[in-house]
């Protein structure tokens, strides 16, 4: 099910824009009214699920809102879950990866052994602004031997270019349900 555009029109109005956060010119979209709401939430969550080819073996998110919506999807599909986190959050032996954001640098690690060689992995985040973390994220699955066969998004910010980003990066499959 493919959100019906009253259903994505109410998901637009309870994520709001907060001016300047967290550094000046940053526009950042807070997804919190709409959390609070579990009817929009489940709007969401079936919208992203409904976006999901066949054959997915992993869900992996990405810290931390990614795993808001990564660990119902991955129940829903009745797949495993794997967090892609900061640095120094995982307590095992860990691939890391660092990249450049709209604001700054930042790195994420995953488990070397949450992910199988071969094992085909949705891609999980709130937001696709310029597609850094996403790249980055990828990037895990692929030190793992494993393959990123579809990127979901609750939110995409087009005019920052994320799409693109991603496709020069061999992301070409993604699926957003809120696009500014």
């Amino acid at each position: 099910m493919v959100a019906n555009p009253a259903d994505v029109a109410r998901l637009e109005r309870l994520i709001r824009t907060i001016p300047d956060f967290p550094k000046p010119g940053v526009q950042f979209r807070d997804i919190t009214p709409l959390l609070a709401s579990p009817s929009a939430f489940q709007i969401a969550l079936a919208a992203m699920v409904s976006e999901v080819p066949e054959g997915v073996d992993m869900v992996a998110g990405v810290e931390s809102r990614g795993f808001i919506f990564g660990t119902p999807m991955a129940m829903a599909l009745g797949r495993g879950f794997v967090p892609i986190r900061k640095p120094g959050k995982l307590p095992a032996a860990v691939f890391e990866e660092a990249f450049e954001l709209e604001y700054g640098t930042s790195t994420l690690a995953m488990h070397v052994d949450a992910l199988k060689p071969g094992q085909k992995v949705l891609l999980i985040d709130d937001l696709l602004a310029s597609g850094g973390t996403l790249i980055a994220a990828a990037n895990l699955v692929r030190a793992a031997q494993a393959e990123v066969v579809h990127v979901s998004v609750l939110i995409e910010l087009a005019d920052l270019g994320g799409r693109a980003q991603l496709a020069a990066n061999g992301l070409e499959h993604l699926s957003s349900v809120v696009v500014y």
